[in-house]
């Protein structure tokens, strides 16, 4: 029963992706014949579907070295054209439909209508691309207990996303925005890969960058749902290589008054070696319960499984939809998808939307950035 109700759904998902590639196939055919009369919506309904197979293909890498590369500039880019193409169209629907009740509607509007759609989507795909080479730094302050006799300077990131389309040539950036808060601590909360080791271009480069991180007190990371997979060893490896400390359900205390400690994702993408997430108690056992402590878990949906005022969670994943109106979904998900949040078991939450980006190499509506904490306890 279980087989047959998978199957019904996987049947209604595909019809679903059938119907919309032909309403895209329909409206951009319409716009292509006022100058090509030629075209045929047959033609155009075969191009949009090889550029989702594409589109797949680049999420699902099955191919290595340059031409997945390749692929996946190809499979990305329709991504977010796919996205937005869909959005407007169906705006300019509304707009045509709502014209139509007017005494006098001009017989070529559809036609600039649609047009317009196409020029909004190229130009909002174009910009979001652009958008993700800037690096934004958000600032918060924390207090974890009532009267603090310490302070630090903690600054956080999560979703670099490393082999993704792009996540390379943002890294500089990063780091320098990272160093220009001179920081005490830096905490990177998961998904620092994503999911193919082998789509780093160049590791080797990325680790000498990585490696000019400099913070007081060193650096250190929790593993997210992408860090994971048939390479995982070589992504711990790496991680110890560029001089970052990986906190699997384990805890160090720094300077000697606050805790740290990272838990493992539950859901890593294709395994990681095996080991289970343990049990916070697990996790804290042995340490001194009077310290403030401060927690990298990548999944906000895990926040529940935190009370008291003296901790602080550090989380990301979300990376706040990424594209409007994919925020609008997250809100949805999540209790709280982006920013800081106190729950009511007391537990203080930053949730960031990450310094890089998953999927389409393209941000509308959210920022790629660093979080800056001025944290007192």
């Amino acid at each position: 029963m279980a087989y047959v109700k998978i199957g019904c759904v996987l049947l209604l998902l595909l019809g679903l992706l059938c119907g919309i590639h032909y309403y895209l196939a329909r409206n951009i055919c319409h716009c292509l014949q006022h100058f090509f009369p030629k075209v045929r919506l047959l033609y155009v309904v075969l191009s949009l579907s090889a550029l989702s197979a594409l589109m797949f293909l680049s999420v699902a890498r099955p191919f290595p070295g340059v031409f997945q590369r390749i692929l996946s500039v190809i499979g990305t880019a329709w991504m977010g054209l796919f996205v937005y193409l869909l959005l407007y169209f169906l705006a300019a629907d509304l707009i045509c439909l709502m014209v139509r009740l007017l005494p006098k509607t001009p017989k070529t509007l559809a036609l600039w209508v649609r047009l317009g759609a196409v020029a909004l989507t190229l130009v909002t795909v174009v910009w979001g691309y652009l958008h993700t080479n800037s690096i934004e730094t958000v600032h918060y302050g924390v207090k974890l207990t009532e009267a603090p006799t310490a302070k630090m300077k903690v600054v956080m990131l999560s979703d670099l996303h490393l082999g993704a389309v792009n996540s390379e040539n943002r890294l500089e950036n990063i780091v320098s925005a990272v160093n220009a808060q001179k920081p005490d601590l830096v905490c990177i909360a998961g998904d620092f890969f994503d999911n193919d080791y082998s789509a780093i271009r160049n590791p080797d480069r990325v680790a000498r960058t990585l490696q000019g991180i400099s913070a007081t007190y060193g650096v250190y990371a929790c593993l997210g749902n992408h860090d994971a997979g048939a390479e995982f060893g070589k992504m711990v490896s790496f991680l110890d290589r560029a001089g970052i400390c990986l906190l699997e359900d384990k805890y160090v205390v720094i300077n000697g008054g606050l805790i740290l400690a990272g838990r493992r994702d539950g859901s890593p993408i294709g395994g990681n070696g095996g080991a289970a997430r343990q049990e916070l108690s697990a996790v804290l056992a042995g340490t001194d319960e009077t310290l403030p402590v401060v927690i990298m878990d990548h999944n906000p949906a895990n926040i529940g499984e935190y009370r008291g005022s003296r901790k602080l969670v550090l989380s990301g994943h979300t990376h706040k939809g990424q594209i409007f109106p994919g925020n609008l979904i997250t809100g949805a998900m999540y209790e709280v998808d982006y920013g800081y949040y106190q729950t009511k078991q007391g537990t203080q939450v930053i949730v960031t939307s990450g310094a890089g980006t998953w999927g389409l190499p393209v941000r509308v509506g959210t920022d790629c950035e660093i979080v800056s904490i001025d944290l007192a306890y």
